[in-house]
Parts: structure tokens; C-alpha cells; sequence
């Protein structure tokens, strides 16, 4: 079953951010954020990533992952936000979630205890903390393909979403303090970032 969105309009873009990102909306519950990639947060200029189209766009310039934050840390409300694949031309296998601020840049996400990902590469995915993956999921991308994020601190929760299916079940549980967006690239993948969603109705069991 396709995700069906909580909320009204979806937007792709904001011009302007929000001037709180993290309160609730309305209805309690959902908040719409404007942020983009934060390149210093992201290493700044030997950070190996090249960020274009206002901070949208990331890439890499080496085979290493190199971890990109975004510009805004969470720690209430419930947030969602998508990637598209600009480039996907290299047997590589980027890696989407959330981070603490003193993440490790240069490793893939998930792979210390400050990252909270799922990689995944053309044929299936899996989720990764502390350098432990697991609960692979059949199921990969490509050029053009979108990846979403749904991170619910009202319950603690994150979920991933790939071309508006989700991605498994709820992936990390107990999820408590401050989180990034945050995504690990290497050479041979372009992702544009995509904020101001509604959030998608998930099964939370």
C-alpha cells in the first residue's frame, strides 16, 4: 500500500524557513520544516561534497563516504522530508537518516553510535547503527528514484520510504534528544533534498 500524506498541500520548496522548525502545526502533531544541507556543519570546504542549487544538491568527489547534515536539529514534533536521485551511475550504496551533531563525517551513517540510517544500493536496503545492520529489505533504487524520511519524536520513531512505499517496518525506536537530517554519499550519486512535506499515515507496529 502506497504512504498517504497527513496534513494539507505538500510543498517540494520553501523560499523562506520556518521560523521555529520543530513546533507542531495545528494539530498537535505535524510540523512543516524548510531547511537545506549545511555545508559548514557538513565539514565546510575539505569536506569532499560539492552542494549546489542553494544547498539542495550534494555530491561527492571521492569513493569514501563523507556524511552531509542538514541545517536544522529536531527534537519535537513529527518531520518528514524526501531525497530524489539525481545520478545514480556507480555500484554504491548511499545512506539516508538522522545524526547527532558530532556525528562522524568521514564513515558511512550508521556506522558509529551517532547515526541513524538505512544504506541501500539497486537491489535492497538495510538499517544501520553502530556499525550493526540489519533487517534487510528487498527493494532498490535508481536514477530518479525518492527516498523519504519520517522522523515522529512524538513517538520516537523513524521510518523510511522508497518511490512512496515503505521501506519495512519502523526502523529505530526510542529515539530521544536532538537529530539532523543527514545523509552519506560517495562518487557516482547526486541527491536533491526536498523539505516543507506533509507527513506521510504510517502502521507504527
Amino acid at each position: 500500500m502506497r504512504c498517504t500524506r497527513l496534513g494539507t498541500t505538500s510543498q517540494r520548496d520553501g523560499a523562506d524557513p520556518d521560523p521555529d522548525p520543530r513546533d507542531s502545526s495545528s494539530d498537535g502533531r505535524v510540523a512543516l520544516a524548510w531547511f537545506t544541507f549545511d555545508s559548514v556543519l557538513s565539514g565546510g570546504a575539505g569536506s569532499g561534497m560539492s552542494f549546489s542549487n542553494d544547498n539542495r544538491t550534494v555530491s561527492a568527489d571521492g569513493w569514501e563516504h563523507r556524511v552531509a547534515l542538514g541545517s536544522v536539529g529536531f527534537s519535537r514534533g513529527v518531520h518528514y522530508w524526501e531525497f530524489t536521485i539525481d545520478k545514480y551511475t556507480a555500484d554504491t550504496d548511499p545512506a539516508f537518516g538522522i545524526a547527532r551533531i558530532d556525528v562522524a563525517r568521514d564513515m558511512m551513517l550508521g556506522k558509529d553510535d551517532k547515526g541513524f540510517a538505512m544504506y541501500i544500493d539497486r537491489q535492497r536496503s538495510w538499517f544501520q547503527h553502530n556499525s550493526i545492520h540489519e533487517r534487510r529489505v528487498e527493494g532498490g533504487i535508481s536514477t530518479g528514484s525518492t527516498i523519504g524520511v519520517l522522523l515522529d519524536l512524538e513517538r520516537h520513531t523513524l521510518h523510511f520510504i522508497v518511490n512512496e512505499m515503505p521501506q519495512g517496518s519502523v526502523a529505530f525506536r526510542d529515539l530521544y534528544g536532538v537529530f539532523y537530517p543527514a545523509v552519506s554519499v560517495n562518487r557516482g550519486v547526486t541527491l536533491t533534498l526536498h523539505t516543507g512535506l506533509d507527513a506521510p499515515h504510517m502502521d507504527y507496529h
